[in-house]
């Protein structure tokens, strides 16, 4: 029993020795990234695209609006009539779903490409301070599906220390 026990030990001895390398630390990006100067004029970008593409939609339902009204007061006189009117506004529908959708797409892809450098500033300059401090792992406290569910009082937050990097206050 007492050779188990200190082959027990022996075994241990360098897990426990590797361990006392690890350095952890954590951050709360969405603070950082709150912070960043960057942000009003992404929103502003993004702000006048939203209007530019209200503007072209309600062109879009302006002129199914007009069209539905011309339509009502001219009174089809034939079947033939009635169905290409029929065509015409149901074109206008669809040509505004469509662009309803892309105008939708345009939007996600512009935002990605203005924040994407946003996101890599933060990602270098904690990659910087992990490097600087020797930190083994840095968690992000920042979201809810976080895996870390406790953060010690000890523990090394480091947002105050990227923020400085950044030049954020």
């Amino acid at each position: 029993m007492l050779k188990k026990l200190l082959i027990f030990f022996i075994a241990l001895a360098p897990i426990a020795a590797v361990a006392q390398d690890v350095k952890i630390a954590y951050i709360n990006t969405q603070e950082i990234f709150g912070s960043m100067p960057e942000l009003s004029g992404i929103e502003s970008q993004l702000s006048a695209k939203q209007e530019e593409i209200s503007k072209n939609g309600q062109a879009l339902v302006d002129e199914f609006n007009k069209k539905s009204e011309e339509f009502s007061k001219a009174q089809a006189t034939s079947e033939t009539v009635l169905q290409d009117q029929q065509r015409q506004l149901a074109q206008i529908q669809e040509r505004y779903q469509i662009y309803i959708q892309n105008s939708q797409q345009e939007i996600q892809q512009l935002q990605q490409r203005l924040l994407e450098p946003v996101n890599k500033k933060i990602a270098d300059a904690i990659k910087a301070v992990g490097d600087e401090n020797q930190y083994t792992f840095v968690f992000d406290v920042s979201t809810m599906q976080s895996p870390i569910v406790y953060v010690s009082p000890n523990a090394t937050d480091i947002t105050p220390t990227v923020k400085a990097k950044l030049g954020l206050q």
